[in-house]
């Protein structure tokens, strides 16, 4: 009975590892060329590219949108909570987003960095840091043409202008802007 137990577990994942090569390749071959998810022809592109993430990203809330070309690499990486979105042409592959996060066009998370402390050998040879996780919490806003660099916090309720630079954590409530960015004042 057990055997056949450990059959069936070993049978779900497979299926399940089937699953997300099936709804990466839909995503990136097909979903991602979509419409934008708000215009009038769209046919429902928001919903189909929503249902594919939910087989690809780690964890995934509800009424989410994933806008057109979003890239997220494999996407296993990927936790983010209701009522939020990745916009048009983002790059983010490493990241925990709260719920009701609003996030403009051409959002850029640089989860890494190339290594370049030595002079005696080429950049290009000596290697990567690890990469960090970007930690976004509920209820920010995230303007168009944000830059993220690696292991940024940006706090609860947060505000990041367009074209923004955001090199260290944004505190709760903090409205930030510039490069690099700084606050300018609080929501509070």
């Amino acid at each position: 009975m057990r055997m056949i137990a450990a059959e069936m577990i070993v049978a779900d994942k497979r299926i399940e590892k089937l699953l997300w090569a099936v709804s990466i390749l839909l995503y990136y071959g097909f979903a991602q060329y979509l419409p934008h998810s708000n215009a009038p022809y769209a046919l429902g592109s928001g919903r189909i590219r929503y249902m594919l993430c939910k087989k690809i990203f780690r964890k995934i809330g509800e009424n989410v949108n994933v806008e057109r070309r979003a890239f997220f690499g494999w996407g296993r990486s990927i936790e983010i909570g209701d009522n939020s979105g990745l916009g048009v042409n983002c790059a983010i592959a490493f990241a925990r987003i709260g719920s009701n996060v609003m996030m403009g066009p051409d959002v850029l998370y640089i989860e890494g960095n190339h290594m370049f402390d030595r002079v005696d050998i080429p950049m290009i040879e000596q290697g990567h840091y690890p990469s960090k996780e970007l930690v976004i919490g509920d209820d920010v806003w995230i303007g168009a043409r944000v830059v993220l660099l690696p292991g940024v916090t940006v706090g609860r309720g947060a505000v990041i202008g367009a074209g923004a630079v955001v090199t260290k954590d944004v505190p709760e409530y903090a409205i930030v802007a510039g490069n690099p960015a700084k606050i300018i004042r609080y929501r509070k």
